[in-house]
């Protein structure tokens, strides 16, 4: 049985009519003959280049690990190299096919433009992304402020970055916020300087109020000696002399140092008789009756007896 006969059999007997309008089932084999084994290759050259930009996507993830390269980072530079081999595997493939890589790059050039127009908002996200990615201002675990955003960082991803706030709530701000605004990180760096002024009275003696707050920092065990404390007049206010206490500690021990310093200064100046004032003003009060004449004297004039006062003479009325 020759291959004409076979695929006979195995077509219906509808569709053979078709040879006599013009169908040349010898045409339709020598075709299959000759494209069978370019469908074949550039089908094996699909499957294979996948499972290869797996395995080598994963390879440069171990490779970066032992480079003790950040997750966040290492994620992102995973996925946009597998999104590389893909497109090269997808071009591959469409050119074992015999596509033409002309008209096929004009038309991923249109589908760009289109999508990237669409999608203006996101894109400038991914890109700012990229940028905090690669520039690390900050990195998974540090404490910033951010687009008027104070938290713990604890996910950078592509699109958005998750804070944590100190009261455990979760804020999602946009890429593109971020780069756009000023970033302040709190832990970048091992030590901190906690700045605390006080304000003691004019009367009071500075020597002895700076040497309180000396002593009381240098005795507290998270103020580190090295830049070592010092304290500084800053200011004649209205009502008190400023003082600035100036003390370096670990990051970590910021706040509860900052805590314990202000209790100590508030308690140490009292029990040695300095004073801490506080803003008072002397209010003068000055009322008036309906006619502008003070109302002390009409005070004056309703305690007095009868004849006591003589009554005010109007204005232009002759006196008697």
């Amino acid at each position: 049985m020759t291959e004409k006969d076979a695929v006979q059999a195995l077509v219906p007997k509808s569709l053979l009519g078709l040879e006599t309008s013009g169908f040349d089932l010898d045409k339709l084999l020598a075709w299959a003959q000759s494209k069978g084994l370019t469908l074949l290759s550039a089908l094996a050259i699909l499957l294979i280049g996948l499972w290869l930009a797996k395995r080598l996507s994963r390879a440069l993830e171990r490779v970066m690990t032992r480079a003790s390269m950040e997750v966040t980072l290492r994620g992102f530079l995973r996925n946009i190299a597998y999104a590389a081999m893909v497109v090269v595997v997808g071009v591959a493939t469409l050119q074992q096919i015999g596509v033409p890589m002309t008209s096929v790059l004009a038309v991923l050039g249109a589908a760009g433009l289109a999508i990237g127009l669409a999608l203006k908002d996101s894109l400038s996200n991914i890109a700012s992304g990229v940028m905090l990615i690669v520039l690390r201002p900050f990195r998974a675990g540090d404490h910033v402020q951010a687009a008027g955003v104070e938290g713990t960082v604890e996910q950078i991803r592509v699109f958005q970055t998750r804070l944590r706030t100190i009261d455990n709530r979760v804020i999602v701000l946009p890429n593109s916020l971020i780069t756009t605004a000023a970033i302040v990180n709190f832990t970048a760096n091992p030590k901190r300087r906690i700045d605390l002024t006080v304000g003691v009275g004019y009367d009071d003696d500075l020597k002895t109020a700076k040497d309180t707050l000396l002593n009381l920092a240098k005795a507290h065990a998270n103020v580190l000696q090295d830049p070592a404390p010092e304290v500084l007049v800053t200011a004649l206010a209205e009502s008190s002399v400023n003082l600035e206490l100036r003390a370096w500690v670990k990051t970590a021990n910021l706040m509860r140092t900052r805590s314990d310093l202000v209790e100590g200064i508030r308690n140490e100046l009292i029990g040695k008789g300095l004073n801490i004032p506080y803003p008072q003003r002397d209010l003068h009060v000055y009322h008036h009756d309906a006619d502008g004449r003070p109302i002390a004297e009409l005070l004056t004039k309703s305690i007095a007896d009868d004849g006591d006062v003589p009554a005010p003479v109007p204005a232009g009325k002759p006196k008697p």
